[in-house]
């Protein structure tokens, strides 16, 4: 290994232990606690300020507890138990349908329902973060929720003819017409992003549950994301699909692909399946070397874009700067091409140039193509968590111990 090459995963190692140290955690410690109507506010502004009658989301409020438990399991410091127990608490109170089971999309500010639906991508993440609060507290009855959840997902939304799971139900686990994930989704059966992050909550609850089932239901995500997902020739995932896994939409999403690139390769992992994981290693070297052509020419990278090349959004988005750095890390450990510690060390540059709030705290949502942030965004919300970023710094620091373990 070249001297430029151990510098830059210096650079890597002190820009994770500063962002997460200095700038993620201590913005949720300190400003997004909601200490009038419980749990954490569900939204502040780039000026710092807290719109105290927004929504409060399941998306948010699970991702908080993911995050504060694994910090927590790595730092040992008291405040981040206690935020992740108040987060467990207050979903568990507000956001459970005791009577149906299940999760709520949103609550009203006072804590109330809002939005009923069981969107399984949110169901996911409350696994997700259930798995790891488990991890922490050893407490039966935590695990006990996340496997009732798993089944309850398995039940209601596995499509036991077509194989992957439908993207929401209502309130009673039945059909409803509008199943979108978001205004900016198409309204189709079943979705890559669903898919994602019911893989990436089946891994985690599998790490803590060694359950036959869950297994069998992990490795059969697997094989949807390499089989279906993932296109043979182009090795981009197709987003949107019809209940018969019929693709509806061309779009590449340059961040789910570099996402999906080392979570899938963790999930084979996960599973000690070695003919998965064999397969699973050139497909995610593959994938992270196509989402080489979509970075700007400032050194960040794109959203998305048509499968012509022609870039939909010229605007920087906050998660897919975190997702390649982990990404190109990934790479890195698997191949040893050492181009790809340089992408992530850029990668990096750009983030701290120009998406990290160094008056306020956290990361800007999004910024201009020339890197200049775009202050309508809000810093803390309903989509905007410490989850992308607080995560990326943690497996950063993962892949550098097993960087150096190799050499």
């Amino acid at each position: 290994m070249d001297t430029e090459i151990i510098q830059k995963l210096e650079y890597l190692d002190a820009f994770a232990n500063r962002q997460l140290n200095e700038f993620i955690l201590p913005f949720w410690r300190t400003h997004a606690v909601d200490n009038e109507m419980g749990g954490f506010y569900g939204q502040i502004n780039n000026d710092m300020e807290i719109i105290r009658e927004a929504e409060k989301g399941l998306i948010l409020n699970a991702r908080i507890l993911w995050t504060f438990s694994t910090v927590y399991r790595k730092q040992k410091n008291p405040r981040d138990l206690e935020l992740a127990g108040r987060a467990y608490e207050y979903l568990c109170r507000n956001f459970f349908d005791a009577e149906n089971g299940g999760y709520y999309w949103s609550l009203n500010a006072d804590g109330s329902p809002r939005e009923t639906k069981k969107q399984i991508y949110a169901q996911a993440f409350t696994i997700y973060g259930l798995s790891e609060y488990y991890k922490v507290t050893q407490d039966e009855d935590v695990l006990q929720k996340a496997k009732d959840l798993f089944h309850l997902i398995e039940e209601k939304s596995f499509d036991q003819e077509k194989n992957g799971y439908i993207e929401a139900r209502n309130r009673e686990w039945m059909p409803m017409d509008d199943i979108r994930l978001s205004e900016r989704d198409m309204n189709v059966a079943k979705s890559m992003n669903t898919h994602l992050h019911v893989l990436e909550a089946y891994g985690n609850l599998y790490l803590v549950w060694k359950d036959p089932f869950l297994k069998k239901q992990l490795e059969n995500l697997i094989h949807i994301f390499a089989d279906i997902i993932i296109h043979p020739e182009d090795h981009h995932q197709q987003l949107f699909f019809d209940a018969d896994w019929n693709s509806q939409s061309s779009l590449i999403s340059f961040g789910h692909d570099i996402e999906t690139s080392w979570l899938l390769h963790e999930a084979a992992l996960i599973s000690e399946n070695r003919e998965l994981i064999d397969r699973i290693i050139p497909l995610s070297i593959s994938m992270s070397e196509k989402v080489k052509k979509g970075f700007a020419p400032s050194g960040a990278l794109y959203y998305e874009s048509d499968r012509q090349g022609k870039h939909h959004e010229k605007e920087i988005e906050w998660w897919p700067q975190a997702e390649g750095i982990v990404g190109y890390l990934n790479t890195y450990v698997l191949n040893g091409d050492e181009s790809n510690v340089k992408i992530a060390h850029q990668l990096a540059q750009f983030i701290e140039s120009h998406i990290v709030d160094k008056t306020h705290g956290e990361w800007f949502f999004r910024v201009t193509e020339d890197g200049v942030p775009i202050l309508s965004h809000e810093k803390a919300g309903f989509w905007k968590c410490p989850y992308h970023n607080a995560r990326a710094c943690l497996e950063i620091m993962h892949r550098l111990e097993l960087i150096h373990a190799k050499s």
